[in-house]
């Protein structure tokens, strides 16, 4: 396909690697040209220097012959003028980043009447992820399916769990009744574990299935599955905001501390109900003064990696709280990999990884819609919801028939509220979600076969 991308900061950069990646031809639109320079010279993308609400500026870029146009900016306003003009010069599919709050009751109209195929906030899917893990303090990630019928959770394994040192076929059959041990990631390495397998100290390892089971078994393993009471939020900016907001609905304690005082403010009157410090939220003694050695949950919010890392790094060394922390370059990567920070969200991702499962959908079968995209270990794996529309290559047989492609499992059939963990002789069929974790590109569900 044909995609303009305006915008090329952290999202935009990352979009263009990941759909480059994917075989689609790209451009993309930025106002620096040094920018444009960069990305145009390391990567095999066409570059336009210029404001991509101007058409001059898109006709340069090809809007006329383009399939989709994705507007990431830093100016909401700017996104949704850039589709509104994209879509009057004939581009089908329009994809922009809208952020500010002050849209989000709004945002449905917005999306119908500008013709967008998208909206996506960064900080609002960021807030839904860390909310996610505060009901499910022991995760370390969560992953959602079939509207929340099914989830993958992944958790680390430490020395005493009764899973390390053991076969997965020779664990007891109750232990892990229910849900199935999807992926496994151990340092670099990755893996898609059959059973023979054996478990190590430091594994994250993914269990896939229903909520109740996947609860059942962190039980089992003496795991804590009660949501926390309480939460620090470290910065008061839109995804503090948005997250505030999801915990005080489920009854959780919030303390904000937000440094600036005019946002202090705005805060104490959107949120009657939270407690806004106006502080500064990386002095140690004041967190110590509020409580952090009782809290429950350190949610490390600022606008600086840096400030997040230290300030995660040193709520492990007082206190029991689940820690997150938010981290927008992932070139940290290899280093945050060994430090103890909790669970880590980056917003680019979360934003990337949407529209690149829009964009797949896109091009993808028509007996199949692709419901759900996540990336795992930097891209070395993907875990896909599949929607079975109608009649597919993979239908209507027991899976120990069907020859899948090395590195792909079906680890999970989600048929109306039944949520199935297939064995050999399970079978796809027409309306069914299906979950595969492969570590190839698939579209659709026919590519997991060889």
């Amino acid at each position: 396909m044909q995609i303009i991308i305006v915008g090329c900061g952290n999202v935009g950069g990352t979009l263009v690697r990941l759909l480059l990646a994917e075989g689609h031809s790209v451009t993309v639109i930025d106002t620096e040209e040094e920018i444009i320079g960069d990305i145009s010279n390391s990567l095999d993308c066409m570059g336009v220097v210029g404001n991509g609400t101007s058409f001059q500026v898109l006709r340069d870029a090809g809007v006329e012959q383009a399939d989709l146009l994705i507007a990431v900016t830093p100016g909401d306003e700017r996104n949704l003028l850039c589709c509104l003009i994209a879509k009057k010069a004939g581009v089908q599919h329009t994809i922009a980043r809208v952020r500010d709050p002050i849209y989000k009751r709004e945002i449905g109209y917005i999306k119908e009447e500008l013709g967008l195929s998208m909206v996506i906030n960064p900080e609002e899917a960021a807030a839904v992820d860390a909310a996610r893990l505060l009901i499910f303090p022991s995760a370390s990630s969560i992953e959602t399916f079939a509207k929340g019928r099914a989830e993958m959770v992944r958790v680390k394994l430490d020395a005493h769990s009764k899973l390390v040192t053991k076969a997965l076929m020779d664990l007891p059959q109750d232990l892990l009744s229910g849900v199935l041990v999807g992926t496994v990631q151990r340092g670099e390495e990755f893996f898609i574990p059959n059973g023979r397998f054996i478990l190590r100290e430091g594994d994250e390892v993914s269990f896939v299935g229903s909520r109740r089971n996947i609860t059942r078994v962190f039980k089992n393993l003496g795991l804590a599955t009660a949501r926390v009471r309480s939460a620090f939020l470290i910065g008061g900016g839109d995804t503090g905001f948005y997250l505030a907001e999801q915990l005080l609905s489920m009854g959780i304690r919030v303390k904000i501390f937000e440094r600036d005082r005019k946002r202090a403010e705005e805060l104490s009157e959107n949120l009657p109900d939270a407690l806004i410090i106006n502080g500064d939220g990386t002095e140690k003694e004041l967190l110590l003064e509020e409580g952090l050695k009782d809290a429950e949950a350190f949610v490390a919010l600022t606008n600086l990696d840096e400030e997040n890392i230290m300030l995660s790094m040193y709520a492990g060394t007082v206190s029991e709280a689940k820690r997150i922390t938010r981290v927008h370059r992932v070139s940290y990567d290899e280093i945050i990999g060994a430090m103890d920070l909790g669970s880590i969200i980056y917003p680019r991702n979360i934003t990337a990884n949407r529209i690149v499962r829009y964009v797949r959908g896109m091009v993808g079968s028509g007996q199949e819609g692709l419901e759900s995209l996540y990336r795992l270990a930097d891209g070395k794996a993907e875990v896909i919801e599949f929607r079975v529309n109608g009649a597919c290559a993979v239908g209507g047989k027991p899976l120990m028939e069907l020859k899948l492609k090395p590195g792909t499992l079906v680890a999970c059939i989600i048929r109306g509220t039944e949520i199935i963990i297939p064995g050999g002789r399970d079978e796809i069929r027409e309306h069914d979600n299906v979950i595969v974790v492969t570590t190839e590109k698939i579209r659709s569900l026919k590519d997991i076969l060889l």
